[in-house]
């Protein structure tokens, strides 16, 4: 296996050259291009290759973890009612909604919209206590306790997120959240600058494949129902509004972030995760969602 990934690796190396990192948070503009590294977690535990240890953000792949708090906090019903499950077509940042889709809660929990509103779904105390619950899940599914902020890139995107304090103030206009818009949006700009790196999102991934629990430990994390829900989401709307195409040439429950990383899901059979910061321009990272392909080539993935 790891002759494949090192192979899978060098094919892609001049693909790196074709995206660019993500700039319109500065910190993200830091990354360098030419990383990229890849891992897989299945009952036989662990291979990688590259620069898997290479730490990045999550950014929108903390999306399905977001889901899945939700889910256990409040419920099929609950999220449900603020949510929808169809894909949107759209950029994960869009803005131009009709009226007739805000007000019959026509927005995917794959997008901006849809992950800023379910934030208000996590309980705690505060928008504090909330991060800190979804902190622990991440954790708990990465079988990492070390996983923690990078306070740079929450505080670049604090600083520069308009667009999404926009989407949540037209949220809070239509009475799809009630809360404080600054509170959410700061626990959204948290969310998303948890930091990881290719294993943990292998990890994460590998608990989705295996129903909610974690393996290693025996541990439930989540329900059966909930991790089918998730799979469901991230196979129809995860890779933004390149999810057709992905579904087709990959063909696996995925999620990718702005970040560079993508974080794949073969159910019942082992987790994915890729880094490499050059995207194409939606939004996915040009040589991961080629590796992508060449794994499900290569090993027969595609849940279709």
């Amino acid at each position: 296996m790891k002759e494949l990934l090192e192979k899978i690796l060098s094919e892609t190396y001049d693909l790196r050259k074709e995206g660019k990192v993500a700039s319109y948070i500065p910190e993200l503009a830091k990354a360098d291009s030419d990383k990229m590294g890849i891992c897989i977690v299945n009952a036989d535990g662990e291979c990688f290759a590259g620069d898997y240890g290479e730490r990045f953000t999550m950014q929108s792949v903390v999306k399905p973890v977001i889901l899945l708090l939700a889910l256990m906090d409040r419920g099929m019903d609950a999220v449900r009612s603020l949510v929808g499950v169809e894909a949107t077509g759209k950029p994960f940042d869009a803005f131009n909604y009709s009226d007739q889709a805000l007000k019959e809660d026509h927005i995917n929990p794959m997008i901006n919209t849809g992950a800023i509103a379910l934030c208000t779904l996590i309980e705690g105390e505060n928008y504090n206590e909330k991060f800190d619950r979804l902190l622990n899940l991440a954790r708990k599914m990465a079988d990492n306790p070390e996983l923690s902020l990078d306070e740079n890139v929450y505080l670049s995107e604090k600083a520069t997120g308009n667009k999404n304090r926009a989407l949540a103030y037209m949220l809070k206009a239509y009475g799809m959240i009630e809360d404080d818009v600054e509170s959410v949006v700061d626990c959204y700009f948290k969310a998303c600058s948890i930091k990881v790196d290719s294993v943990d999102l292998a990890k994460i991934a590998y608990v989705l494949s295996n129903k909610g629990v974690n393996t290693k430990t025996g541990e439930r994390l989540f329900s059966e129902d909930y991790a089918r829900f998730v799979n469901a989401v991230l196979t129809t709307s995860g890779m933004y509004d390149g999810s057709g195409e992905f579904a087709i040439n990959v063909g696996i429950p995925a999620k990718s972030g702005v970040g560079g990383g993508i974080m794949g899901v073969v159910p019942g059979k082992m987790g994915i995760g890729i880094y490499s910061p050059a995207l194409d321009k939606k939004g996915n990272s040009v040589a991961g969602v080629k590796a992508m392909e060449a794994l499900s080539r290569k090993l027969d993935l595609s849940i279709f």
